[in-house]
Protein backbone atom coordinates (compact mmCIF):
# COMPACT_ATOMS: atom_id res chain seq x y z
CA UNK A 1 0.00 0.00 0.00
CA UNK A 2 0.89 3.77 -0.80
CA UNK A 3 2.92 5.05 2.33
CA UNK A 4 2.32 8.94 3.58
CA UNK A 5 5.08 11.24 2.09
CA UNK A 6 6.11 12.79 5.25
CA UNK A 7 6.68 16.43 5.23
CA UNK A 8 9.87 17.67 7.26
CA UNK A 9 10.43 21.31 5.79
CA UNK A 10 9.66 24.05 3.58
CA UNK A 11 12.17 23.02 1.22
CA UNK A 12 10.40 19.44 1.12
CA UNK A 13 7.20 20.55 0.74
CA UNK A 14 8.23 22.22 -2.17
CA UNK A 15 9.99 19.41 -3.87
CA UNK A 16 6.75 16.94 -2.67
CA UNK A 17 4.22 19.35 -4.51
CA UNK A 18 6.29 20.45 -7.51
CA UNK A 19 7.05 16.90 -8.17
CA UNK A 20 3.46 15.55 -8.02
CA UNK A 21 2.50 18.18 -10.53
CA UNK A 22 5.09 17.04 -12.79
CA UNK A 23 4.32 13.50 -12.57
CA UNK A 24 0.77 13.93 -12.96
CA UNK A 25 1.61 15.84 -16.33
CA UNK A 26 -0.13 18.62 -14.45
CA UNK A 27 2.84 20.67 -15.64
CA UNK A 28 3.91 19.39 -18.73
CA UNK A 29 7.02 18.54 -20.52
CA UNK A 30 8.54 21.77 -21.81
CA UNK A 31 6.41 24.00 -19.72
CA UNK A 32 8.82 27.00 -18.58
CA UNK A 33 7.90 27.35 -14.35
CA UNK A 34 7.64 31.21 -13.31
CA UNK A 35 11.05 32.61 -12.52
CA UNK A 36 12.25 32.21 -9.12
CA UNK A 37 10.65 35.09 -7.43
CA UNK A 38 7.34 34.82 -8.33
CA UNK A 39 7.08 31.07 -7.86
CA UNK A 40 9.18 31.47 -4.15
CA UNK A 41 6.35 33.81 -3.86
CA UNK A 42 2.96 31.66 -5.03
CA UNK A 43 4.33 28.78 -2.68
CA UNK A 44 5.49 30.93 0.27
CA UNK A 45 8.66 29.90 0.61
CA UNK A 46 11.69 31.64 1.09
CA UNK A 47 14.44 32.01 -2.52
CA UNK A 48 16.61 29.77 -0.56
CA UNK A 49 14.13 26.94 0.14
CA UNK A 50 13.37 27.58 -3.50
CA UNK A 51 16.38 26.75 -4.93
CA UNK A 52 17.44 23.53 -2.57
CA UNK A 53 13.53 22.04 -3.81
CA UNK A 54 15.31 22.67 -7.31
CA UNK A 55 18.73 21.05 -7.21
CA UNK A 56 16.51 17.63 -5.66
CA UNK A 57 14.11 17.96 -8.05
CA UNK A 58 16.72 18.09 -11.41
CA UNK A 59 18.73 15.74 -9.45
CA UNK A 60 15.72 13.43 -9.97
CA UNK A 61 15.36 14.39 -13.85
CA UNK A 62 12.36 16.13 -13.35
CA UNK A 63 13.50 19.70 -14.27
CA UNK A 64 16.17 21.40 -15.70
CA UNK A 65 17.48 24.56 -15.36
CA UNK A 66 19.63 26.63 -18.40
CA UNK A 67 21.09 30.16 -17.98
CA UNK A 68 19.08 32.25 -20.85
CA UNK A 69 16.10 29.86 -20.39
CA UNK A 70 14.81 29.72 -17.23
CA UNK A 71 13.84 26.10 -15.77
CA UNK A 72 11.86 23.63 -17.56
CA UNK A 73 10.07 20.61 -16.80
CA UNK A 74 11.72 17.69 -18.77
CA UNK A 75 10.08 14.77 -20.34
CA UNK A 76 9.13 11.36 -18.55
CA UNK A 77 12.15 9.49 -20.55
CA UNK A 78 14.39 12.01 -18.53
CA UNK A 79 13.16 10.82 -14.91
CA UNK A 80 15.05 8.56 -12.16
CA UNK A 81 12.23 6.12 -12.74
CA UNK A 82 13.42 4.12 -9.89
CA UNK A 83 13.65 7.19 -7.35
CA UNK A 84 11.77 6.43 -4.42
CA UNK A 85 9.76 9.65 -4.74
CA UNK A 86 9.25 9.62 -8.59
CA UNK A 87 7.42 6.02 -7.90
CA UNK A 88 5.41 7.40 -5.20
CA UNK A 89 3.92 10.21 -7.33
CA UNK A 90 3.41 7.70 -9.83
CA UNK A 91 1.28 5.67 -8.06
CA UNK A 92 -1.02 9.02 -6.10
CA UNK A 93 -1.07 9.96 -9.74
CA UNK A 94 -3.06 6.76 -10.31
CA UNK A 95 -0.74 4.47 -11.96
CA UNK A 96 -2.01 4.38 -15.48
CA UNK A 97 -1.95 1.33 -18.22
CA UNK A 98 1.79 2.05 -19.07
CA UNK A 99 3.06 2.31 -15.64
CA UNK A 100 1.43 -0.86 -14.55
CA UNK A 101 2.42 -3.18 -17.43
CA UNK A 102 6.49 -1.44 -16.78
CA UNK A 103 5.81 -3.06 -12.99
CA UNK A 104 4.65 -5.94 -14.28
CA UNK A 105 6.93 -6.65 -16.76
CA UNK A 106 9.93 -5.70 -14.11
CA UNK A 107 8.64 -7.86 -11.79
CA UNK A 108 8.48 -10.90 -14.58
CA UNK A 109 12.29 -10.51 -15.01
CA UNK A 110 13.28 -10.23 -11.11
CA UNK A 111 11.09 -12.21 -9.24
CA UNK A 112 10.94 -15.44 -10.87
CA UNK A 113 14.83 -15.28 -10.66
CA UNK A 114 14.86 -13.95 -6.69
CA UNK A 115 12.40 -17.08 -6.43
CA UNK A 116 15.30 -19.49 -7.45
CA UNK A 117 17.95 -18.04 -5.99
CA UNK A 118 16.11 -17.95 -2.61
CA UNK A 119 15.68 -21.33 -2.57
CA UNK A 120 19.14 -21.84 -3.18
CA UNK A 121 20.46 -19.65 -0.86
CA UNK A 122 18.27 -19.21 2.11
CA UNK A 123 18.92 -19.60 5.41
CA UNK A 124 16.63 -21.07 8.56
CA UNK A 125 16.09 -17.85 9.70
CA UNK A 126 15.25 -16.63 5.92
CA UNK A 127 13.06 -19.13 5.55
CA UNK A 128 11.19 -18.70 8.66
CA UNK A 129 10.37 -15.11 8.05
CA UNK A 130 8.95 -16.10 4.52
CA UNK A 131 6.74 -18.50 6.28
CA UNK A 132 5.38 -16.03 9.04
CA UNK A 133 4.80 -13.98 5.95
CA UNK A 134 2.11 -16.63 4.34
CA UNK A 135 1.13 -17.71 7.74
CA UNK A 136 -0.59 -13.98 7.88
CA UNK A 137 -1.29 -13.85 4.72
CA UNK A 138 -3.79 -16.91 5.33
CA UNK A 139 -4.76 -15.06 8.53
CA UNK A 140 -5.31 -11.67 7.05
CA UNK A 141 -9.29 -10.75 7.61
CA UNK A 142 -9.44 -7.30 5.26
CA UNK A 143 -7.69 -6.21 2.03
CA UNK A 144 -5.31 -3.81 4.14
CA UNK A 145 -3.63 -7.01 6.43
CA UNK A 146 -4.09 -9.04 3.29
CA UNK A 147 -1.70 -6.35 0.90
CA UNK A 148 0.60 -5.76 4.37
CA UNK A 149 1.44 -9.39 4.45
CA UNK A 150 1.74 -9.94 0.86
CA UNK A 151 4.38 -7.46 0.62
CA UNK A 152 6.18 -8.47 3.37
CA UNK A 153 6.42 -11.98 1.73
CA UNK A 154 7.81 -10.77 -1.92
CA UNK A 155 10.33 -8.79 0.67
CA UNK A 156 11.31 -11.63 2.25
CA UNK A 157 11.93 -13.73 -0.83
CA UNK A 158 14.09 -10.79 -1.92
CA UNK A 159 16.08 -10.56 1.15
CA UNK A 160 16.54 -14.59 0.91
CA UNK A 161 18.53 -14.16 -2.20
CA UNK A 162 21.57 -13.11 -0.04
CA UNK A 163 22.05 -10.50 -3.14
CA UNK A 164 22.61 -6.95 -1.65
CA UNK A 165 21.28 -5.85 -5.15
CA UNK A 166 18.05 -7.48 -4.94
CA UNK A 167 17.33 -6.36 -1.27
CA UNK A 168 18.29 -2.77 -1.82
CA UNK A 169 15.94 -2.76 -4.91
CA UNK A 170 12.88 -3.75 -2.81
CA UNK A 171 13.14 -0.78 -0.58
CA UNK A 172 13.02 1.43 -4.05
CA UNK A 173 10.03 -0.02 -5.56
CA UNK A 174 8.47 -1.10 -2.25
CA UNK A 175 5.62 1.56 -2.67
CA UNK A 176 4.89 0.64 -6.16
CA UNK A 177 4.81 -3.24 -5.43
CA UNK A 178 2.65 -1.99 -2.53
CA UNK A 179 -0.14 -0.17 -4.68
CA UNK A 180 -0.07 -3.36 -7.07
CA UNK A 181 -1.00 -5.63 -4.89
CA UNK A 182 -3.66 -3.64 -3.52
CA UNK A 183 -5.32 -2.81 -7.25
CA UNK A 184 -5.00 -6.73 -7.97
CA UNK A 185 -6.46 -7.59 -4.93
CA UNK A 186 -9.46 -5.31 -5.30
CA UNK A 187 -10.01 -6.88 -8.44
CA UNK A 188 -10.32 -10.93 -7.38
CA UNK A 189 -13.29 -11.73 -6.43
CA UNK A 190 -11.74 -13.36 -3.51
CA UNK A 191 -8.23 -11.90 -2.24
CA UNK A 192 -7.14 -15.12 -0.73
CA UNK A 193 -7.84 -17.42 -4.24
CA UNK A 194 -3.56 -17.02 -4.41
CA UNK A 195 -2.95 -18.68 -1.13
CA UNK A 196 -2.31 -22.07 -2.71
CA UNK A 197 0.19 -20.62 -5.14
CA UNK A 198 2.33 -18.61 -2.85
CA UNK A 199 2.36 -21.60 -0.83
CA UNK A 200 3.56 -23.45 -3.72
CA UNK A 201 6.34 -20.80 -3.90
CA UNK A 202 7.61 -21.19 -0.52
CA UNK A 203 7.19 -24.83 -0.33
CA UNK A 204 9.66 -24.94 -3.51
CA UNK A 205 12.24 -22.55 -1.27
CA UNK A 206 11.57 -24.81 1.44
CA UNK A 207 12.86 -27.85 -0.39
CA UNK A 208 15.28 -25.69 -1.89
CA UNK A 209 13.67 -26.57 -5.91
CA UNK A 210 15.14 -23.44 -7.61
CA UNK A 211 12.96 -24.30 -11.01
CA UNK A 212 10.37 -24.94 -9.14
CA UNK A 213 10.30 -21.99 -7.18
CA UNK A 214 10.95 -20.01 -10.44
CA UNK A 215 7.98 -21.38 -11.78
CA UNK A 216 5.47 -20.86 -9.16
CA UNK A 217 6.57 -16.96 -9.48
CA UNK A 218 6.03 -16.90 -12.72
CA UNK A 219 2.94 -17.82 -12.19
CA UNK A 220 2.10 -15.75 -9.58
CA UNK A 221 2.50 -12.86 -11.34
CA UNK A 222 0.83 -13.77 -14.55
CA UNK A 223 -1.72 -14.10 -11.93
CA UNK A 224 -1.77 -10.60 -10.96
CA UNK A 225 -1.36 -9.08 -14.08
CA UNK A 226 -4.86 -10.74 -15.27
CA UNK A 227 -6.44 -9.31 -12.21
CA UNK A 228 -5.05 -5.27 -12.94
CA UNK A 229 -6.47 -5.96 -16.29
CA UNK A 230 -9.87 -7.27 -14.79
CA UNK A 231 -9.12 -10.31 -15.84
CA UNK A 232 -9.27 -12.50 -12.60
CA UNK A 233 -6.81 -15.13 -13.02
CA UNK A 234 -7.49 -18.95 -10.87
CA UNK A 235 -5.11 -18.09 -8.45
CA UNK A 236 -6.21 -14.80 -7.72
CA UNK A 237 -3.67 -12.06 -6.12
CA UNK A 238 0.16 -11.03 -6.56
Amino acid sequence: MVKPIVVRSLHNQVIQELGQQIVSGELEAGQSLPREELLAESMSVSRTALREAMKVLSAKGLIESRQKTGTRVRAAIHWNQLDADVLAWRCAAMPTDTFVEELVEMREIVEPAAAAAAARRHTPEQLTVIKNAYEAMAAAEDLDAWATADLAFHEALLRATNNGLLTSLFSVIETALGTYFVMSARNSANFKLALPQHFKVYDAVRRRQPEVARQGMLKLVADSRSNVHHRPGKSGTS
